[in-house]
């Protein structure tokens, strides 16, 4: 069994990245405001590690650290000039557009880091630690169930208003048309995908790039400019 020491250098590594991109993108940023709460989620992971609270620690931050590693990934390419996944397109080219608001922002990067990159991250985890992803589902819904509740926190913090929240605002029928839920529960169903495939070369490559695709898609349609 590793170390606790051992389990947090990785998740502290990530952690760094993050509040270094706190500090240095403006606030209004999309990135800035997917960043922000993604590091609020890695830090409660941490916590948790920190208060005993997974069943295997070492597997859960074996997760997390692959998991952020996607989104960082991205951002690095990015800056790069080099093109991140089609799931995080959308987000880095309307980072700045005024009419998108910061909910917009928020939820655009989740769906992409969870619809596209937690499947991926569940089978780089399996192939690190060398096991299946039925070993780590109690991980995985660990972790599924910290943001769905952080995604409720984020609703409140981020939402407009009542007086700019009507049932004809079309920010209404944008936060009906997408759940973490039903994204997290596709994800599983990925992730189990792609490891049965993983030894089948073409067919693994295809789907993992029609996923990253319809992942982009559903960004798109989140990230559409509203009119004050």
């Amino acid at each position: 069994m590793a170390q606790p020491e051992q389990l947090t250098a990785p998740v502290d590594a990530v952690l760094a990245r993050m509040r270094a991109l706190d500090a240095v993108l403006p606030a209004r940023d999309g990135v800035a405001v997917f960043n922000r709460v993604y590091l609020a989620v890695t830090e409660e992971v941490d916590r948790r590690l920190d208060a005993g609270e997974f069943t295997d620690p070492g597997a859960a931050a074996a997760l997390d650290v692959r998991f952020a590693e996607r989104y960082l990934a991205a951002v690095d390419a990015t800056a790069a000039d080099r093109r991140p996944p089609a799931c995080w397109r959308p987000l880095f080219q309307l980072r700045r557009h005024p009419g998108v608001r910061p909910l917009q922002f928020a939820l655009a990067g989740i769906n992409a880091h969870i619809g596209h990159d937690l499947a991926l991250a569940v089978v780089d985890t399996c192939r690190t630690l060398g096991c299946a992803p039925a070993e780590l589902e109690d991980e995985f819904d660990r972790v599924g169930e910290l943001l769905v509740s952080l995604e409720e926190r984020i609703r409140e913090d981020l939402m407009p208003g009542p007086d700019l929240l009507q049932i004809a605002d079309p920010l209404t029928h944008l936060l009906g048309s997408w759940s973490l839920e039903r994204a997290r529960d596709a994800t599983w169903a990925a992730a189990r995908a792609l490891w049965a495939l993983r030894h089948c070369g073409d067919v693994a490559e295809e789907f993992t790039d029609r996923l990253d695709a319809a992942v982009g898609f559903a960004g798109r349609m989140l990230l559409t400019p509203l009119a004050d």
